[in-house]
This record gives structure tokens, C-alpha cells and sequence, in this order.
């Protein structure tokens, strides 16, 4: 952090009137910046970074907050952008299913306003809260990821600000317009290191006519687990098929969305012999476990051995794991207490081991600092040397949340 200087906060009020010291509650990952900085347009984001490479000043972007206690801590942190008033729906195309907004939009009133057209952006919010660009920064997924995609899926345009103060734009408007695509799946899931981004545009879809779910209790794993995928082969084509275990024996819900939605959850809860039908989804439905929290990313096909993975690491550390998820991603909640974090690493650990065989990655999204201390929060990663050749071309003096992302990037 850098030591506060008066004539830097000066400059800094200039380019951006909205600038005050930080505090704690702008801590990230427990590093407490020296200034915050809340740019209104994306000249005074870019005059800002401009500032920041000038001073050799180490920036971090926020949102909304609700994940900046995800990734490694940064090694630096003098400046602490929140793009929180960049906050606008710039554009809806309603015509063409696209949408242009700023990265402090959050996905709950946005989602609102959409549904008045007809329309949705199909993404999830597991932590509530969240914004447009949070969403991109962690590339977090939720249930209707199996139908409609990951955020780099619906992401088709983005406007950046590169560490120099450089506006970048690539993508388009329109859904069949990919020139520059990759640069925004670039920036998906990149955590800030490589640039702020100011704009966003995104593919929509239509409002379902209606939704249903079908809900099922199953005696036991195995017989969940069939179940499952009797859902994901099934001509009914749910949307998102999802498992939880987290409020005790495992249960299993399915989304069905438009024409008939209700009948096709009926008739598998018919063919199955099982569960209710409800046009709501259970309590759980788009969240994430409580306490520390674990990422697994694995192959589709893997869901049963992946699961009994964590059971048996589970039984052999005495952790108490609470799975939640479905088909490729799987979030495990364990406790928090600082005295299991012995255990919870030992378990981490043991799952990061054996799951790679099974092409599978572990990662800690949210924990304290005494099982922070004992693993790394994003394990071994095979492309952290290309990831570092982006990140020089990028950002060549490493100012933009230096070491959040693996191997330190």
C-alpha cells in the first residue's frame, strides 16, 4: 500500500472527483488499498488508469464486492476502482436480443427491466448481489449453465480499459458479429488482471411462456445420481438439473422451461416414480453451500466418482462436505471454524490429487485466512506460462490486481 500522499490524492480528485481514502470494508482478501476511487463515466476509468501507470500505482476493480474475497490476495493494492456508478443500460435491441450495459448493472434489477420485452439474460446470481462485471471478472456459473451457457457464452462485446489508460473495444452489437469475441472471453474469468471493463454487451433469450420444476428425493447417492442422468438424456430437455446434499439427504430438482413445461416434469416424475412438481424451484435452487467454499470443474460424465471422491475424502479428514451443484461443476461447502482448518486443507487437498486423474480441478473460491495459509487457493494451473505472456502483453508493468490468479499472475 502506498504511503498516503496528499498531492497524489489531489491528482487523483482531479481526474475523478469521486475519491476518498480506504477503509476495511474496501479490504481485498484482507488487503486494504489507500485509496478507493468510483469513476461515473469510462474517460474518467481511463484517466484514471492513465494516473495509476503514471505513479506506478497497483489497481483492483469492484463491483458490487460480493466475491472480492475470492482469489489469491494481491500483492499490491494502492487504488481500489469501484465501478458501482457505472451503472447504466445503455442499449436494448430488443429485436436483435441484445443488450448493452455497464459493468456496476446489477443481474436482479436488470433482469426486471428485461422481463418487461420478453427477455432474459440467462445468468445466475449464486452469491446475490452480484453485477454485470463481477460476473464476467469470476466467470461464475449457475444452473441454466447447462442450457444456455457459461458468461463467456452470452458475453459478445466488451469496452476495456487497458492498464495505460487505453479504451479498447471488440465484438459487436449483433449476435452473428464474432469479429474480437475471444478478447472478451479473455477478459471472462480473469479477475481484473488485465484490464477494467466498462461495457458489456450480451446475447438475450426469451422469456420462457412458463416454468416447472421437478423435485425428487431419492433414498440414496446411486439412486439420485440415475435419476440424473435419466433427466440429461431425456427428450423432456430440462434446462438445468441440479443436486444438493447440503441440507442433508441428497435431493435433486430439474428445470423445465416454456411450451408445456408442467407436463413434460409431470410425465418424468411419472417415468421415474418420484418427487413433486412445483412452479417454484426448492430454497436451495442457484445458491452456493455455506462455509468454506470449493470448486470442482470436472467432465460431464464423471458426476458419480466425483462424488464418491468427496465422500470419502469427506469420511477419512472428519469433514463434514455439503455438495451442491449438477452435471461439470459441483461447489462444496465445509466448515469455517478456524480450529477444522487442519482438516479442510488436508481435504483440499486430498480431492485436488485424486479428482485430476479424473481431469478434474479444485478450487477454493471462498475461505479464511487460516485455510488460505495452507493451500493455494487455485492449485496447480498447466497454461500459467501462456497466462503470464497474455498478461505482460496486457498489463507489461503488472499493475491490475497483481497475483490474484493462479500461479500469482
Amino acid at each position: 500500500m502506498v504511503t498516503a500522499d496528499r498531492g497524489l490524492f489531489a491528482a487523483l480528485s482531479r481526474v475523478c472527483p469521486d475519491v476518498r481514502e480506504a477503509t476495511e470494508d474496501d479490504a481485498i482478501t484482507g488487503v486494504i488499498p489507500s485509496w478507493t476511487a468510483a469513476p461515473a463515466t469510462a474517460a474518467e476509468a481511463a484517466a484514471l488508469m492513465r494516473l495509476a501507470a503514471h505513479h506506478d500505482l497497483a489497481v483492483t476493480a469492484r463491483g458490487a464486492g460480493t466475491k472480492l474475497d475470492w482469489g489469491n490476495p494481491p500483492r499490491r493494492a494502492d487504488l481500489l476502482v469501484d465501478l458501482g456508478n457505472l451503472d447504466g443500460i445503455l442499449e436494448h435491441q430488443a429485436g436483435d436480443l441484445v443488450v448493452r450495459v455497464q459493468p456496476g448493472v446489477r443481474l436482479d434489477p436488470l433482469a426486471r427491466i428485461l422481463a418487461e420485452q420478453g427477455q432474459q439474460l440467462a445468468l445466475d446470481d449464486p452469491v446475490g448481489g452480484a453485477t454485470v462485471g463481477g460476473t464476467i471478472s469470476t466467470a461464475v456459473c449457475g444452473p441454466r449453465r447447462l442450457r444456455y451457457g457459461a458468461p463467456r457464452d452470452l458475453l459478445i462485446g466488451v469496452t476495456t480499459v487497458l492498464a495505460d489508460g487505453t479504451i479498447t473495444r471488440s465484438g459487436g452489437k449483433v449476435i452473428k458479429n464474432v469479429a474480437g469475441y475471444d478478447l472478451g472471453k479473455l477478459f471472462t474469468g480473469a479477475f481484473g488482471t488485465l484490464g477494467l471493463v466498462v461495457e458489456a454487451v450480451f446475447r438475450l433469450h426469451p422469456l420462457p411462456a412458463a416454468c416447472a420444476w421437478l423435485i425428487l428425493n431419492p433414498a440414496d447417492r446411486a439412486t439420485a445420481v440415475s435419476a440424473m442422468r435419466t433427466l440429461l438424456h431425456s427428450q423432456a430437455a430440462p434446462s438445468a438439473i441440479e443436486w444438493d446434499s447440503a441440507q442433508g439427504p441428497p435431493e435433486v430438482a430439474a428445470l423445465f422451461e416454456g411450451g408445456a413445461a408442467e407436463s413434460r416434469a409431470a410425465a418424468l416424475r411419472r417415468s421415474l416414480g418420484d418427487g413433486r412438481t412445483s412452479d417454484r424451484p426448492p430454497p436451495w435452487w442457484g445458491t452456493h453451500p455455506d462455509g468454506t467454499l470449493i470448486e470442482v470443474r470436472f467432465p460431464v460424465g464423471r458426476f458419480s466418482e466425483v462424488l464418491g471422491e468427496i465422500d470419502e475424502a469427506a469420511r477419512d479428514h472428519a469433514v463434514a462436505a455439503r455438495t451442491r451443484g449438477g452435471f461439470g461443476l459441483l461447489h462444496v461447502g465445509v466448515s469455517e471454524d478456524p480450529a477444522d482448518a487442519p482438516d479442510t486443507a488436508a481435504f483440499i487437498m486430498r480431492i485436488r490429487g485424486n479428482l485430476a486423474a479424473l481431469g478434474g480441478v479444485v478450487i477454493v473460491r471462498r475461505a479464511a485466512g487460516a485455510v488460505r495459509d495452507r493451500v493455494d487457493v487455485w492449485g496447480p494451473g498447466g497454461a500459467v506460462r501462456l497466462m503470464r505472456r497474455v498478461k505482460e502483453r496486457f498489463d507489461p508493468q503488472g499493475l491490475l490486481s497483481p497475483g490474484r490468479l493462479v500461479g500469482g499472475v
